[in-house]
């Protein structure tokens, strides 16, 4: 699913324009990449939560040449599956559990 797709989805949903649902698409997307950057968790219930991990700093090696190349310390966002969406999208796994 593409982020256009998402906004015909949001669109479809009700009265809206496709500039209505660009907009309510970008300002959840938006919301979540300020959170982020502010350092914040944002968890939404029955989904998952996204947060920043911090990598340490390590060397690594050019797969071309074979170099040793250092690789600084650096933030990546990280998302968290819910166990409601890892059970959705395996059902068949679920029962086993039960």
């Amino acid at each position: 699913m593409t982020k256009a797709d998402l906004v015909e989805k949001v669109t479809g949903l009700g009265d809206l324009t496709r500039r209505d649902g660009e907009v309510i698409v970008e300002t959840i997307f938006g919301s979540v990449i300020g959170a982020l950057q502010s350092g914040d968790k944002i968890e939404i219930r029955g989904f998952g939560s996204f947060r920043i991990r911090q990598r340490k700093p390590r060397i690594g090696r050019n797969p071309k040449t074979g170099a040793r190349v250092d690789v600084p310390a650096k933030k990546v966002p990280y998302f968290k599956p819910s166990k409601e969406l890892r059970d959705l999208v395996n059902p068949g796994e679920a029962m086993k559990a039960s």
